[in-house]
């Protein structure tokens, strides 16, 4: 029988320390650490179709573009890996971001509920969130939380969906490109 062990929340600079040696990535949820699972083939190949299609309009804004390996402080306890973020403002976190206007998260079987539950929540309470999009990477699906003067809206792509914060659209069709249904 083993010996029994207290277990405590980490702080933000434990975490970071911890990371820095991690042979895998964890997330930060509410101080304890999480083991992040590697991505599908699929999953991948949507998150580049998405650094082609947003990329673009991030550098002509003068908007910063960054994919997986960038981390998302949302609160003082809990840290994400976002499969995509924007940010428009200065933020000058070396390890962690805190100031985006657009998040993606590329759903999958093993990421969906926490995508649509906890993720959602902590990302629509920052400041400067415009959008939070969610992606398919099993059927051509998009939806997606805008912000609006009266509060958050969801709104399914139909063809397209807005992009408030790099003025442009997502095109469904060229985020899907490649890629059978």
């Amino acid at each position: 029988m083993g010996v029994a062990k207290a277990v405590r929340p980490l702080s933000l600079e434990e975490y970071l320390a911890l990371e820095r040696e991690a042979p895998v990535k964890h997330e930060l949820v509410e101080g304890f650490p999480h083991a992040m699972a590697g991505a599908s083939d699929r999953h991948n190949r949507v998150v580049v179709n998405l650094v082609l299609i947003l990329g673009p309009l991030a550098r002509k804004k003068g908007c910063r573009l960054y994919v997986s390996d960038m981390r998302l402080k949302v609160d003082a306890a809990t840290v994400y890996y976002p499969d995509l973020m924007v940010v428009c403002e200065e933020d000058t976190g070396e390890y962690y971001k805190e100031k985006p206007c657009l998040v993606v998260e590329v759903l999958s079987e093993s990421t969906e509920a926490t995508d649509r539950r906890e993720k959602l929540r902590k990302y629509l309470s920052l400041p400067t969130l415009q959008a939070y999009l969610l992606v398919d990477s099993r059927v051509p699906r998009i939806g997606g939380y805008l912000r609006g003067k009266d509060g958050w809206i969801y709104q399914e792509a139909e063809g397209e969906l807005p992009l408030p914060c790099l003025g442009g659209r997502l095109d469904l069709k060229e985020v899907y490109f490649g890629l059978e249904p």
